[in-house]
C-alpha cells in the first residue's frame, strides 16, 4: 500500500517546491520594481511686490448737506399747486409753491386806493400851506390859522408814507403766495397736500437740501488737534497739504474723489477731549447721501514701500493671521504676519513677508507645512481680487 501511494506523495512534494521557488521570484521581482511616486498637489501662487504706502488713520464720520432749508411759508392761505416731482432736483429760484392769492389780491388793490386818496389829500394841505404862507404877512389869516395848515400838511405827508407802507406790505404779502427754491439742491416729500390751508404755523411744506459739495463731519482727540496746530504754529506753511482725505462707504467701496479740510472747531468738547473737524467733498452724481455713517481716511502723502499681500491669501489661526508660502524648493512654508490697513483687496504686511516671496492664493485646502508642491503663478487685481493670468 506504502509503495502504491509513493508517487502521489513525490508528485505533491514536488508541486509544493514549484509553488515555492515561484513565489520568492515573484517576490523579488515586486522588491526590485521602483515604487510610483504620488502626483505632487498644484497651487496657485501670488509673487509679494513692494508698493508705496502712506501713513493712514481712519475715522467714523457722518455726513451733511452742505445747505439746508425747510420750505414753509410766511403768510396763510389755500395750498394750490407744486410745480416739482419730489425727490427731484431744483434749480435756484425754481417756483415750487402757489398759495391762492385772490385775498391779498384784493388786499394789495385797496392799498393802492388808499395810498392815491392820501396822495390827494396830502396835496391839497400842500396847496392850503403855501396860499396860507402867502398872505400871511399882509395879515390875512391868523398865526394859529398858520400853524393848522402846517400841521395838517405834515400829517397828510405822514398819511402818504402810511399808506405806502401798507402798500408795500400788501405786496410782499402777495409775493408770499409763490414760494421759490431759496437755493439749488434735491427737494423731498412734500409734507401738505393740495387744498390745505397752511401758513407760518403749519410746519414745513417739503426740505430742501444742497449736497454738492457735501460736508463730512469727523472728531480728533485734543492731543492730534494740538499736534495738527503745532505743525502749522508759525503760519508759513498753512496750505501745506501734507495728507489727503478719502471716504469708505457703508458698503465698503472707496468714493472716487479727494477732499479737504474746511473747517475746525474752536473748543474742545467738555468730557470728550474732542475737537470736531469737517471735511467737504465734490458729489455732482449725489453717491453721499445726507446721513450716512462712513468712514474717513487721512493719508500722509509721505510714502513707504510696504509688501501688499491679497487677503484671500490670509488664513486666520489661534495664533493671528498667516499665509502658506511656496519657498525656492517648491516646498510650502507657514509665515506669522503683521498686517496693517487694506488697500481695496490686498493688506499692507509690515512684517513676515518681503517682495519676491510666493504665497498661495488657491490650493490652501490641499495642502499643509512641509508638503512639496507644483505651483503657477498668476497675478491679482489690486482693486477687485480677481485672480488672472500674468499678462505677457
Amino acid at each position: 500500500m506504502l509503495q502504491q501511494s509513493h508517487p502521489r506523495i513525490i508528485k505533491i512534494i514536488k508541486q509544493g517546491v514549484v509553488f515555492t521557488l515561484l513565489s520568492s521570484i515573484l517576490a523579488c521581482s515586486q522588491e526590485s520594481a521602483p515604487a510610483t511616486a504620488a502626483p505632487k498637489p498644484a497651487v496657485t501662487v501670488y509673487r509679494i511686490a513692494a508698493e508705496p504706502v502712506g501713513f493712514v488713520r481712519d475715522f467714523v464720520a457722518r455726513t451733511q448737506a452742505s445747505q439746508q432749508a425747510s420750505i414753509v411759508t410766511r403768510v396763510e392761505g389755500e395750498l394750490v399747486a407744486k410745480h416739482f416731482v419730489e425727490g427731484s432736483n431744483v434749480e435756484k429760484d425754481q417756483l415750487l409753491f402757489e398759495l391762492d392769492d385772490s385775498s391779498y389780491q384784493a388786499s394789495l388793490a385797496q392799498a393802492q386806493a388808499e395810498l392815491e386818496s392820501k396822495q390827494s389829500a396830502a396835496e391839497r394841505a400842500k396847496r392850503n400851506l403855501a396860499r396860507g404862507e402867502e398872505v400871511a404877512p399882509q395879515g390875512f389869516i391868523s398865526q394859529s390859522d398858520l400853524d393848522k395848515l402846517i400841521a395838517e400838511d405834515l400829517q397828510a405827508k405822514a398819511a402818504v408814507s402810511s399808506a405806502q407802507a401798507a402798500l408795500e406790505k400788501a405786496e410782499l404779502n402777495l409775493s408770499y403766495t409763490k414760494i421759490h427754491a431759496p437755493f439749488s439742491g434735491q427737494i423731498g416729500k412734500v409734507l401738505q397736500d393740495i387744498g390745505n390751508i397752511v401758513g407760518p404755523n403749519a410746519g414745513e411744506l417739503a426740505n430742501l437740501q444742497a449736497t454738492n459739495p457735501v460736508y463730512v463731519n469727523f472728531q480728533i482727540d485734543e492731543s492730534e488737534y494740538i499736534t495738527y496746530l503745532q505743525s502749522r504754529a508759525d503760519g508759513s506753511d498753512a496750505q501745506r497739504t501734507d495728507y489727503t482725505l478719502s471716504l469708505k462707504l457703508p458698503n465698503n467701496t472707496i468714493y472716487q474723489g479727494q477732499g479737504e479740510l474746511v473747517f475746525a472747531d474752536t473748543k474742545i468738547e467738555a468730557g470728550m477731549g474732542t475737537v470736531e473737524l469737517r471735511a467737504q467733498f465734490n458729489n455732482p452724481q449725489g453717491l453721499i447721501v445726507p446721513g450716512l455713517y462712513v468712514t474717513l481716511l487721512i493719508e500722509g502723502t509721505a510714502k513707504q514701500a510696504l509688501p501688499l499681500v491679497p487677503q484671500i491669501a490670509v488664513q486666520l489661526g489661534q495664533q493671528g493671521e498667516s499665509v502658506l508660502v511656496v519657498d525656492t524648493n517648491n516646498k510650502v512654508v507657514q509665515r506669522q504676519l503683521s498686517l496693517g490697513r487694506q488697500v481695496n483687496a490686498m493688506r499692507v504686511v509690515e512684517s513676515g513677508l518681503v517682495a519676491g516671496d510666493r504665497v498661495i492664493i488657491e490650493g490652501l485646502q490641499k495642502v499643509r507645512a512641509g508638503s512639496e508642491v507644483s505651483a503657477v503663478e498668476k497675478d491679482v487685481d489690486p482693486t477687485t481680487g480677481v485672480i488672472a493670468d500674468i499678462a505677457k
